[in-house]
């Protein structure tokens, strides 16, 4: 549990991050990218292990890893794209309610069993994430763009189910340096040629800001990551219950804290959702 709990303090560290990149005018492209490389050579440093490419190149669990990390970098830029398009609520509420894929997947494919009060927190979950994250506008989709909002649920699904799979086939505990840093190299990597391609649309500016963003990013990125590996192996929750109280848990911070912070408003249903994201939390947890 301390695991999960270190997990959802990253990953919500990860979102006031964001949230300071508008307050400082931070490019979020290029400091996404310095984030990637950072968090990727802090699983280096971390490794007890000294660095041997050859080594890394030749383990059953690479080929996966690479993959998803140029993944990461794709989802990335359709999430981007959704925001732009859709606005940032329907973007969230697509990302989060994306728990559903490694949910379903883990009780399809490894048969994980789940009593029916953790079915009924899943579902207030859902509920959660839903009314926690929607603002004032209702959320509305045109059907020319509701293809985006659609991969970035199946894209933020399939991310957290393939993290799960190579944990579950391949990884040891000791590995979770190396994968976490092979993940956000091979992100890291792809999204070099992505700003390459993108440089004559969106010139470059190598700044102070834009590398230091980078750096408070990719941090918390890492550990996000590393520390959901090491939930994920827990003998207390199975990967269900551990992938459910993970997002609506950062839901619930993030919302919280931006209250506190940030001096956000919510609206009723806003704080139904909170209400909702405790109790689900309560039942998934505990039952």
């Amino acid at each position: 549990m301390l695991d999960l709990a270190l997990s959802v303090l990253c990953s919500t560290l990860i979102f006031i991050v964001f949230k300071l990149f508008a307050t400082y005018k931070v490019q979020t492209l290029y400091a996404i990218i310095t984030n990637y490389v950072v968090a990727g050579m802090l699983g280096i440093m971390i490794n007890p292990e000294p660095l041997n490419i050859q080594e890394i190149v030749h383990k059953s669990w690479f080929m996966e890893t690479a993959i998803l990390g140029v993944f990461f970098i794709i989802v990335f830029n359709i999430m981007a794209k959704s925001s732009q398009v859709n606005g940032v609520g329907v973007t969230s509420v697509a990302t989060k309610m994306s728990l559903v894929v490694p949910v379903v997947f883990a009780l399809m494919v490894y048969k994980e069993r789940l009593s029916f009060l953790q079915f009924i927190g899943i579902a207030l979950a859902l509920i959660a994430v839903y009314l926690a994250t929607i603002k004032k506008k209702e959320v509305s989709v045109s059907k020319r763009d509701f293809w985006l909002p659609v991969l970035v649920f199946l894209g933020s699904g399939v991310i957290d189910t393939s993290i799960k799979y190579i944990q579950e086939t391949h990884l040891g505990n000791e590995e979770f340096p190396l994968f976490s840093s092979t993940v956000f190299g091979a992100a890291a990597l792809s999204g070099i040629v992505f700003m390459v391609l993108q440089i004559k649309r969106s010139p470059l500016k190598v700044n102070f800001k834009n590398v230091l963003g980078g750096v408070f990013l990719g941090v918390p990125n890492y550990f996000s990551i590393y520390y959901l590996l090491r939930a994920l192996k827990s003998d207390v929750l199975n990967s269900s219950s551990i992938f459910t109280l993970n997002n609506v848990s950062i839901v619930l911070f993030t919302t919280l804290l931006g209250v506190i912070l940030f001096q956000e408003r919510l609206s009723p249903k806003n704080w139904l959702g909170v209400g909702f994201a405790v109790v689900s939390i309560v039942l998934v947890a505990l039952f």
